[in-house]
């Protein structure tokens, strides 16, 4: 047949992108302690990513450049971080473009990391670390340079924030450039006992700075411990069964993910990527939680129902981890229209298997002179590891009759089976022998 048209190019465009901040500093007095991971002093800020290179579905059409302050910012005006990202790309821009038409919330935080002086007065070289983290899960690190006055006269021109006192540029902005970033898809993740993950971690690095190191922690309850060493120029990181970072791609593209095979429920917890230059290091938190679904039995499934009879249905549950789970029961007859719940249902004590699961049973005890038959009992479990819960039902069956119209009923049938056979035999008597036939004959 004919060749298929090949798919048109994605277009790209070239866009600003504005994200209200705030600036965090130990060192600067006389403001607000603030949340967002942090309890130093917080300033408003805007980081502006210049020049961001995003997918045109046709739906920029109003996107505008973003426009500088105007006027000579006082001691409440946010500091404006003006970002070129030339060198080095900004991860998940069009999430961060389309964060609040998508409903999305983005919180940003800008501290400075370090300070190096380049000779006297208020101009030189300042790095600052920008902290973005997306209500979907995308965590984002940026490593900000503002470079040192090339001349006099750009020293004489520098002023610095009336408050914070970082020097800013003539239009009262910090100009920086992307030197240094990291990201990561999630920060919080969920999978099953013996399942394979990948907890994402990507960086990419300007052509002035190089990658030292990279290194995965794990922390749960108060301890932690390393997980993935890997120093650039060694003979490489040893071979471990259940843990794999891809060192070929990591050199190659910057893909420092960390893949978990056999998922086990020691393997919750919180994990960090660090991703080190010689001179910064970014990290990003991953939390793994593990959640395995519960198995649910009724036992009986069936019960007759007996006068002066009291019967027990046990519901197991079994397998399920983490611990907390919602067990309830419900009666259902076919006079009611819902199914109605039942609260005299009791509980055996937690137990736990060797690969970390939890079972659990619950025991309804059915009595029949308050049961109502036929009538269907169902056990209910809600779980975290479940997208809705489990109903597993018995069915109480109706008794036999034995009452005055039951006795009658068999009394009548017994008469009969005796009037029956007593013609039977009546007729077998009076039917002549074989002999008598033969005598007769002669």
């Amino acid at each position: 047949g004919p060749a298929e048209a090949p798919a048109p190019a994605a277009r790209f465009r070239s866009v600003d992108i504005a994200l209200s901040c705030s600036y965090v500093g130990d060192d600067v007095p006389g403001l607000l302690r603030g949340a967002f991971g942090s309890a130093a002093p917080q300033h408003p800020a805007a980081l502006v990513l210049r020049g961001v290179s995003v997918r045109d579905g046709g739906d920029l059409g109003d996107v505008t450049d973003y426009e500088g302050p105007r006027g000579n910012p006082d001691a409440s005006s946010p500091v404006v971080f003006e970002v070129s990202a030339q060198s080095v790309s900004i991860p998940h821009a069009e999430s961060l473009l389309h964060a609040d038409c998508d409903g999305e919330e983005v919180n940003c935080e800008i501290s400075p990391y370090s300070s190096q002086q380049a000779g006297e007065g208020p101009c030189h070289t300042s790095w600052f670390v920008a902290t973005l983290q997306l209500s979907s899960g995308i965590s984002v690190t940026l490593v900000l340079r503002a470079p040192h006055c090339g001349s006099p006269e750009e020293e004489r021109d520098a002023t610095l924030h009336p408050k914070l006192r970082i020097p800013m540029g003539k239009k009262g902005t910090v100009l920086t450039t992307v030197e240094f970033q990291s990201s990561s898809c999630n920060t919080s993740l969920r999978t099953h006992l013996g399942g394979s993950v990948t907890l994402d971690c990507r960086f990419a690095l300007a052509p002035s700075s190089s990658l030292s190191s990279l290194e995965w922690r794990r922390q749960h309850q108060g301890s932690g411990h390393s997980l993935f060493q890997y120093q650039v120029g060694s003979t490489g990181p040893t071979v471990q069964p259940k843990i794999h970072v891809d060192v070929v791609e990591l050199l190659r593209s910057g893909d420092a993910s960390l893949s978990l095979q056999g998922v086990s429920v020691g393997d919750e917890g919180t994990y960090i990527c660090m991703v080190s230059t010689q001179l910064h290091q970014t990290q990003h938190i991953i939390e793994l939680h593990v959640a395995e679904p519960p198995r649910v039995h009724v036992i009986p499934a069936v019960v007759t129902f007996e006068r002066d009879v009291t019967t027990t249905l046990m519901c197991n549950i079994a397998g399920y981890y983490p611990l907390d789970v919602s067990v309830s029961w419900t009666q259902k007859t076919p006079e009611d229209d819902v199914e109605i719940p039942l609260s005299n249902a009791h509980f055996s004590s937690h137990r736990r298997s060797q690969n970390g699961t939890y079972s659990i049973t619950s025991y309804l005890t059915i009595s029949s002179a308050t049961a109502r038959a036929p009538a269907t009992y169902s056990c209910h479990v809600s779980h975290v590891a479940l997208a809705e819960p489990i109903s597993v039902s018995a069915h109480l069956k109706a008794p036999e009759q034995t009452g005055p119209e039951g006795l009658v009923g068999g009394f009548i049938a017994t008469i009969l089976f005796i009037v029956v056979l007593f013609i039977v035999l009546r007729r077998r008597a009076a039917k002549p022998k074989p002999e008598q036939l033969l005598r007769a004959s002669e």
